[in-house]
């Protein structure tokens, strides 16, 4: 059974996916542990369904590698297999990239190389493309430019907003978050 710690920042639609996903007893991995770098209302999804979780406030730290010390305890302590990026809008210093490669995973609002960073819609928008979409990737010490794992085209229809595209979007990164995870846990995809 393939352990998974995941890190949240927001709401955490794609962790309540996942939660969902690896409540069902067929599903070969579980959620031991979630984090945020700040109260985040996701959280209340671990506790529904009865996941630790734990905050490591980023403002807390007077810089990022001091956060990123902190944050690698508390992932050590439930010794996860796997460690799920889910809306976590913060870097990862390089040492805790470092330390858990290439075991953590990534998903992004965009069909990667196109439009990484923290806009990635806002930023198709922008760039009046036809099509983005959604990708789950390895992270590495870059900004969204590890190993693409698995990914999904979406189309960009008239009229369009950064808010109802990213509604599209959102239910293509949690089924492919969930395939990546099952098969990571099968052993069908080695990272």
């Amino acid at each position: 059974m393939l352990t998974l710690a995941v890190l949240i920042s927001g709401t955490g639609s794609n962790l309540r996916a996942l939660l969902e996903a690896t409540s069902h007893v067929d599903f070969p991995a579980r959620v031991v542990a979630v984090g945020a770098d700040r109260e985040a209302d996701g959280l209340a999804h671990a506790e529904e369904f009865g996941i630790p979780s734990f905050v490591v406030p980023y403002s807390a730290y007077s810089t990022r590698e001091e956060w990123g010390e902190q944050l690698a305890a508390r992932l050590d302590a439930w010794e996860p297999d796997l460690i799920v990026l889910s809306g976590l809008m913060r870097l990862l210093p390089a040492s805790v990239v470092a330390r858990y490669a290439p075991r953590i995973v990534n998903t992004h609002p965009a069909y990667l190389p196109e439009f990484p960073g923290a806009h990635g819609v806002r930023d198709a928008l922008a760039a009046g493309a036809a099509q983005t979409g959604a990708s789950v990737i390895v992270v590495d010490d870059g900004v969204d430019t590890g190993p693409i794992l698995a990914q999904e085209r979406v189309d960009i229809l008239p009229g369009d907003t950064e808010a109802t595209l990213h509604a599209r979007i959102k239910p293509v990164e949690r089924r492919l978050l969930i395939d990546v995870v099952r098969r990571v846990a099968a052993g069908e995809l080695v990272l």
